[in-house]
Formats: structure tokens, sequence, C-alpha cells
């Protein structure tokens, strides 16, 4: 009886909500929530496949998966967010409400360990876009977009096809003039997309005048945002035409909010970022000819994975440079040996590499990523029973839902009672969870 009272209240209330906010509702909110509070997590656990990630998450002790004890949101009146928040010296308005406060959680309470390695590699990747937003006259708080968009992962595809660090969609790519073809996708390059992430926020800006609404239109399309304003009688205020969005872009601003908030206060929630082997000091050399990346590795014994993160735009690592130049980024210290074997790195198993056969034989087409098998995992087989759904198995196993589609080739979330899902879980994870399997030999 008591649950029949509750249903019948909560359905009075989702009633009352919808007339009071024009035919939108608090589940329309809930919904919209989840949808971009799924893309972050995945964002934050793929993140963890970055070979550079994997080194420093390695030589740092971190256990992948594990929740670990941190001052919850509980704890502190809303008050206290509102005047941290209005403690930032921030161009862009930073306001708190109940869904600025449901991301806050997912950033410093249950992804805390993800957000630790995210943190770190701001180090990295922050002087990058700080120089660009400058040289565009932009807001330097405009460098938390790519955190929301992609963890600040440069190999990260959404559901849609969003993809790189910037999130840049196929035809928006294409439209400021990032090159996109079987080699070649500069959608993962972090320099040349953000020079067209900060073109296209110039082109918003020139069309809103307000940067609240600059960030709703470069998550969802100016389209989107035109509708929304129209739709409200004319308002031009993000939160008066909140519920006219689309419901993935509802929460997208108040993530942005949150990002902002984690990366200022991380300290006072004992988040420490992480500490992330990537060379601090690169440099590009000019590619005009055909190039393997395995060639640079071998001849001047590189890792290969580090290449690969260091030039995530090659999709078969390959160097196209036929018809013009490319760039090709290493680490400081290799530059002068590059230099000095050029010759042998080209020459270098250039029949094997190059070989028209296997240039031109066909894969399989995948739309979504691809992960491959973390280094020092153990495998696991895990079958699945009544009432599970993949993001709790992931959940459990300290594994992202992308990985464990990707590694069972499951098409969106289907799975069935019975069904048996091979799972490479974190060695440190396992030992953990008291899991014994075979140690994986794949790279």
């Amino acid at each position: 009886m008591k649950k029949i009272l509750m249903l019948f209240v909560l359905a009075v209330v989702l009633v009352e909500v919808k007339a009071q906010n024009n035919n939108t509702s608090v589940l329309d909110t809930i919904i919209a929530d989840k949808i971009l509070d799924e893309e972050i997590n995945g964002n934050l656990d793929s993140l963890l496949n970055l070979w550079y990630v994997q080194q420093s998450v390695d030589s740092n002790s971190l256990v992948i998966g594990i929740e670990s004890d941190s001052i919850g949101l509980a704890d502190y009146p809303d008050s206290f967010y509102i005047k941290r928040l209005q403690g930032i010296n921030s161009l862009i308005d930073l306001p708190y409400n109940h869904i600025v406060k449901n991301f806050i959680n997912v950033y410093t309470q249950r992804k805390k360990d993800q957000v630790e390695v995210m943190l770190g590699l701001t180090d990295y990747y922050f002087p990058i876009f700080e120089e660009i937003l400058d040289q565009y006259q932009l807001p330097q708080e405009l460098r938390f977009l790519p955190i929301i968009e992609s963890a600040l992962n440069p190999r990260a595809v959404s559901r849609a096809g969003a993809t790189g660090l910037w999130q840049f969609m196929y035809g928006t790519g294409r439209m400021y003039s990032l090159t996109i073809n079987s080699y070649v996708d500069e959608r993962r390059d972090p320099i040349a997309a953000s020079h067209a992430a900060a073109r296209f926020l110039k082109d918003l800006y020139s069309i809103y005048k307000d940067w609240t609404l600059v960030i709703a239109a470069y998550n969802c399309g100016p389209g989107n945002v035109n509708k929304a304003i129209r739709r409200s009688g004319g308002k031009r205020n993000y939160w008066d035409i909140y519920y006219y969005l689309p419901r993935e872009t509802r929460g997208y601003v108040p993530a942005f909010i949150a990002a902002n908030y984690t990366y200022y206060y991380h300290r006072e929630h004992n988040i420490k970022p992480q500490p992330i082997n990537i060379p601090p000091t690169t440099d590009t050399l000019m590619v005009k000819d055909m190039l393997h990346l395995r060639q640079v590795s071998e001849v001047l014994n590189i890792p290969l994975d580090l290449l690969r993160d260091l030039n995530p735009q090659y999709k078969m690592d390959i160097i196209p440079a036929k018809e013009r130049a490319y760039i090709l980024r290493i680490p400081l210290d290799a530059v002068g040996s590059y230099i000095d074997k050029e010759k042998e790195i080209f020459a270098y198993k250039d029949s094997i590499f190059f070989n028209p056969k296997n240039l031109i034989t066909p894969s399989k087409y995948s739309s979504s990523y691809q992960y491959d098998v973390p280094p020092g995992s153990v495998r696991y087989v895990y079958k699945v029973k009544e009432g599970d759904v993949l993001g709790s198995i992931a959940e459990r196993h300290g594994v992202s839902v992308g990985q464990l589609r990707s590694w069972n080739n499951i098409r969106r979330n289907l799975i069935r009672i019975g069904q048996k899902l091979v799972i490479y879980i974190p060695e440190r994870t396992a030992n953990k969870m008291g899991i014994k399997g075979e140690n994986s030999k794949k790279s």
C-alpha cells in the first residue's frame, strides 16, 4: 500500500512540474542527465586505454575500478558550493543548482580515480588549448570543453560518431578544414582540432554574443539552440530555454560548470592528479613521403604505442605523404636520431609496409572503437545473470561498457541470461576482487 501511495505522489509531482515547465518534466531532466552521465563515464573509462596512461597507472599503483574514499557531497550545504563557484575568476557564468551538483558528484566521487588521471593530462593538453584560444582571443575557460566532450582522450568516439578531443562530427570537421579520409582523421589531432574548435566557437559567439549559449550550441548545433529560443518566445538565457533544448544537451552546461569546479577544488575532495608519463617536450617533423609508424618505432627504438598516442590522427599507422606533407610528432630527444637516420627509416622494410596487396586488403567496418587488451590484465569469463546489464557488469569489474562491447562483439547493450562474456580485468582490480583467471598474453 505504501509503495502504491508513493507512486501516486510521484505521478502527481511529475504532472505538476510538467505543467509548470511548458510540457516538460522532471523525468526528461533525469533522462537527459543520465544520457550525458553515461557518455562522461564512458569517456573517463576509455581514457585508461591510452598507452601512456597505462604506463603511468602501473608506475603509480593506481587501482582502477575500485571507488576511493572521498568527502561526500552530503557533507557540504549548497551554500558551500555556491561560494566556491563564485570564487572562480571566470568570464563565463558558473551558477549552481541540483543538476550541477549531480555532475560534481560524478567527477569528485563516482569516477574519482579516472578524474585523477584526467587532471594529470591537463598538464600536457591545457597549454596547447590555452595557446590556441589566446591566438583567437577566446576565453581561457573554454579549455574545459574537451573534458566534458572526451575526458581528454583524442581517440574518443561517441555513439553518434563524434570524434577526438573536441568531438567533431564528420560534416562539421570537414566544414572547418579538417582532413578526414581512409588514412587520416584530423579530428583526433590535438592541434588541428583545437584550431578548428576555436574557429567554430568564434563563429558561434558572433551569432549569440553569450558564452553559455555558445557552449550549448557547440554540443547540439546552432539550429537546435535557435529552435529552443523561438519556442521559448525569444528568450536568450540558457536557463530560460533549458527545457526546450535536446535532452542530451541539457546537462552539458552543468557538466561544464562541474568540470570547472573539479579542476579548481580537487584538493578539497582529496583528488590528486596522477603524473602522466607522456613526453613533456615533443617536436614535429615534416614528412614528405609515405612512412609507417613502425619504421620509426623499430629504427629509433621508440614504443609504437607512444608514437600512436603522439600521432592519433593516423588511423592505419601510415603517414600518407604523397601529394602533400604531413606532420610527425616524436619525443624531443629523438629528433636528432631521426634526422641522422632519415634515409634508413624510410628504407626500412618499405617493401613490406607498403606492399600494394597489404594496402588494399579491406577490413570489416565497425562504427565503434576497437579496444585492445590492456597489458598485464587477467582474462575472466563472466556468465550473465538475471538483472545484469552491461553497465553494472563493467563497473563491477573495473572496465568500460565500450570495452565489454568490443571484446565480445556486442551491438548496443543487448545481452541475455546465461551468455558468457570475456572480460580483461586489470590485474590489481582482479586481485582486489578475488578473481582468478588467465593472464592475458595479447598485446
